[in-house]
């Protein structure tokens, strides 16, 4: 058997890629390696493994087996060179910010960003030194115009958690690696390299949130940043090493490889779930707008089609009455699970405003298109009958009759 499997396709790599069972006394189930430390054969070795001159695993901090066979996965997945595993997503930014940027940059994000990536750009990088500028990515004038010869980075989610804005990848890409130095990073949490590979697209590092569909459990926390060897390389041993020490535990890595076996299964199933919910909340007359990248009614639906194989398992919306009514729905939800993260099996709930976005005032979530009353969902893979029966009687007590009308802002894809 081949243990690189370099020429299957995207499920067979990321049930078998890297692994032989010959190897490893025919188990087919890789081992959990869970030493924190590893033995030397020799002084010289050891010295080698330090300078980096051999590859050899020395410390799990750094490396480890069972979690060199998921990065290899990983970056066979995202069509990359080199994957670097960390204990959490926010690990994994992180380490790629601190690796790659020092007082003085500037560091180009787009509009809408997860909350506590928002944070550690506002309340770490900018309070050391380095400027953050928020660019509408849309706009390619805009853009342009923002990148200067201080810009060592460009960062964005697409789509954008909550509001599933997109950005053109190989549109901005190609247009911020006019500026020399410039890194193009792209978080791909809710797409996953399944329906979106960004490095394919002109991105120079891919970062995830593994806890999310990657994983698909919700029983780890995980990160991965997958880019070329040498800067893979990099961010391992100054970012994770050194500036964060944000490892993966082995137990995790093993927890993830069995979550990577299903991925194409599960994102198909999220995607054709989400598809039904979010067409049926567009057909209500208690919803004021729905955004998801497979309704045509989606202001970029022809990106989304051409950059990503299916639209996601994500929905966001909101219904007429704002906020209270917002709430009052997401009380009524039976069968979706009130709770934050996503990608889970189960049906998640949210209210960005309150919960994961908190971190912006009010007025930032209104400058950066996160509304008050946005409800976020996360459709799992239940039965999809159960799902729109649930969604329907939660929107029954919501109706018509007890709503007053409403302006809201809309979710600032104009």
């Amino acid at each position: 058997m081949h243990t690189k499997h370099t020429s299957f396709g995207f499920s067979t790599r990321a049930i078998h890629h890297g692994y032989d069972p010959v190897d490893h006394h025919g188990a087919l189930v890789p081992p959990i390696y869970l030493s924190a430390t590893f033995a030397f054969p020799t002084v010289e070795y050891g010295a080698a493994c330090f300078a980096g001159e051999a590859s050899g695993h020395f410390y799990t901090r750094i490396s480890n087996p069972t979690m060199a066979l998921l990065e290899s996965r990983m970056a066979s997945l995202e069509n990359g060179e080199a994957a670097v595993a960390f204990s959490s997503g926010m690990g994994a930014i992180a380490a790629t910010f601190w690796t790659l940027l020092r007082p003085g940059d500037e560091i180009i994000v787009s509009q809408t960003l997860y909350g506590c990536t928002f944070a550690l750009l506002h309340h770490g990088l900018g309070e050391f030194g380095i400027k953050v500028r928020h660019v509408d990515l849309t706009d390619l004038t805009a853009l342009q115009a923002a990148l200067s010869p201080a810009t060592r980075m460009l960062y964005c989610e697409t789509p954008a958690n909550p509001n599933l804005r997109l950005i053109d990848i190989a549109a901005v890409a190609e247009l911020a690696h006019q500026q020399p130095n410039v890194t193009v990073v792209v978080d791909n949490t809710y797409c996953t390299p399944y329906l979106q590979r960004p490095l394919e697209l002109g991105a120079d590092v891919v970062v995830h949130s593994a806890t999310k569909y990657l994983s698909g459990h919700g029983d780890i926390t995980a990160g991965i940043a997958v880019s070329n060897q040498a800067l893979a390389q990099r961010i391992r041993l100054q970012g994770l090493k050194d500036l964060t020490g944000a490892v993966m535990s082995p137990q995790d890595a093993a927890l993830l490889m069995r979550g990577l076996k299903t991925l194409g299964l599960r994102m198909d199933r999220h995607c054709s779930n989400a598809q039904a919910v979010a067409e049926a909340l567009q057909a209500h007359p208690a919803v004021q707008w729905v955004t998801y990248p497979g309704l045509r009614s989606f202001p970029q639906y022809e990106l989304a089609n051409r950059q990503m194989k299916l639209p996601g398992g994500m929905i966001a919306f909101e219904l007429k009455g704002g906020i209270e009514t917002g709430q009052r729905f997401m009380n009524a939800l039976q069968l979706f699970t009130r709770a934050v993260s996503l990608g889970d099996a189960e049906s998640l709930a949210q209210h960005p405003a309150s919960m994961t976005h908190s971190t912006y005032t009010p007025e930032q979530r209104a400058q950066h298109g996160i509304s008050e009353g946005l409800v976020r969902l996360s459709v799992g893979l239940e039965d999809v009958a159960d799902l729109l029966a649930d969604i329907q009687q939660a929107l029954a007590k919501c109706s018509a009759a007890n709503l007053r009308p409403t302006t809201t802002a809309a979710y600032a894809m104009k």
